[in-house]
């Protein structure tokens, strides 16, 4: 994993105590990417002086206490009743904390019940569960998924705030969940290489050569890849694609590998180390995703990273991590992989655009950076404990231009009154916008670059290349 930077990052949170909970710890079997982000952020946060605790479920073999970097791991409970045991966690310790980080991973922990009203906490949310929850559960289940993912968690997070890791996970809270409270962005990171891994061969293959990062689980939808395999091979003698990663489904998707005779065109990698995945993906002509919708893309932006572009759907966070024609394609659902793939492949047969899309991958990778994320998410943080909340539903602050010594400040109460009511004054005045109401100064976080969504559903999106996503240096509210 990256370097920690905490200078220039984290520093707001030094002295306090927080709680980042989470269904999972990074060194679960069934970790992904979000876990990775509440990881980055605990560990960045440790660095930088903040006392913080990581609550999670704990797998067997795991210990129940453990200190890595600074944070201390608490783990409890298994699938289901890691929600309850935590809760009863939580309560029993519920004056140690300043501010609780509340991981929503198709369903958040409700720790507002058992936290004074005073203790500022965020739902982090990494994208809306909602149509997942029938992929793995029986209807009534799913139900029950789908209202403590929506309604309860709406109300029990009333007077709190929201953070998004991509404004498709915000679309999706606004439309899907019906969320009204605030909701800033905090986007994720990504390591960019300052050299390809050792592993990777000076020449390719005589084939060209895919690979898929991904858990084996449902809504991955990896089967479509086998069925990629089975419609190019012949167009493309040698074609190789390496799909890498772990999951319930690995058994049953052997299985079929072996069925369908594709064992000379698909390789099961499994589980695989840091600097083998890096390797394997590094050689890639193409990453490839075939999930029916995402948070972001982790696994695309660390393929970007190596210049590798990727084909993917044009679903929910995917969108927002490819930019079409540019470090990557995208597919239209309901349409199958193998003709944008072939296209994408004709394309990188041309040495120069391969070189371009090369270069626009790691260029768009290197927008996004961990340290900034956590430097965002620790102003949220030291903020909402100043104020005592994280929410900042009220619409009174404005932004004053031309007052005290020209720069734009976030001004409240008589002050702002004042300005209001004099039509003849020589400064200008707007609403804030709920994240610059919580940070109390307008124009996103002070060590990072300028830039915030305005409030509102219709008032644009952050800067960005081409409007595809967020820079890593932007920040959101509304």
């Amino acid at each position: 994993m990256n370097d920690v930077r905490p200078g220039a990052s984290a520093a707001a949170v030094a002295g306090l105590r927080i709680a980042i909970v989470n269904w999972r710890d990074p060194w679960h079997p069934a970790a992904g990417g979000a876990e990775r982000y509440a990881w980055e952020l605990a560990r960045r946060f440790a660095a930088a002086g903040a006392r913080v605790t990581y609550v999670t479920c704990r797998s067997p073999g795991q210990r129940r206490r453990e200190r890595v970097e600074g944070v201390e791991f608490a783990r409890m409970g298994g699938r289901f009743t890691v929600y309850p045991r935590v809760l009863a966690w939580t309560m029993a310790r519920r004056r140690r904390f300043d501010a609780v980080i509340d991981c929503q991973n198709g369903i958040p922990f409700f720790t507002p019940w058992a936290l004074p009203r005073r203790v500022p906490v965020f739902c982090s949310i990494f994208h809306v569960h909602d149509a997942q929850f029938g992929l793995y559960f029986p209807g009534w289940l799913a139900w029950v998924g789908r209202m403590l993912e929506g309604p309860v968690a709406r109300w029990t997070y009333r007077r709190h705030a929201c953070t998004a890791i991509s404004l498709t996970t915000m679309t999706a809270l606004r439309e899907r969940l019906a969320w009204t409270g605030p909701v800033y962005l905090v986007p994720v990171g990504v390591t960019v290489p300052e050299a390809l891994p050792e592993a990777v061969p000076a020449g390719r293959g005589a084939g060209p050569e895919l690979v898929c990062v991904t858990r084996l689980v449902p809504h991955k939808r990896v089967e479509r890849i086998l069925d990629l395999a089975e419609r190019l091979r012949d167009q493309r003698p040698g074609l190789r694609i390496g799909i890498v990663g772990r999951g319930p489904e690995a058994e049953r998707l052997a299985a079929e590998v072996a069925a369908r005779g594709l064992s000379d065109a698909v390789v099961l990698h499994g589980f695989v180390s840091e600097e083998e995945k890096a390797a394997l993906v590094a050689r890639a002509d193409l990453h490839l995703s075939a999930s029916q919708g995402e948070g972001w893309g982790l696994c695309v932006a660390e393929a970007a990273a190596f210049g590798v572009p990727t084909v993917a759907y044009d679903v929910d966070g995917l969108r927002d991590a490819v930019r079409d024609g540019v470090t990557g394609w995208l597919v239209p659902e309901g349409d199958d992989l193998a003709g944008t793939v072939e296209r994408a492949l004709k394309e990188l047969d041309d040495p120069s655009r391969r070189a371009r899309i090369a270069a626009d991958c790691r260029a768009w990778a290197g927008e996004f950076d961990w340290a900034r994320s956590a430097a965002r998410m620790a102003d949220l943080v030291a903020a909402a404990v100043r104020n005592g909340t994280s929410s900042t539903a009220d619409s009174g602050a404005h932004v004053v231009s031309g007052y005290g010594d020209g720069h734009p400040r976030v001004v409240e109460g008589p002050l702002r009154d004042e300005i209001l009511r004099d039509p003849g004054a020589a400064l200008t005045a707007r609403p804030a916008t709920p994240l610059e109401r919580l940070l109390g100064h307008p124009d996103g976080v002070p060590n990072g670059p300028a830039g915030c969504v305005p409030d509102g559903p219709a008032d644009g999106v952050p800067d960005g290349p081409a409007g595809g996503g967020v820079r890593g240096g932007s920040a959101g509210g509304g």
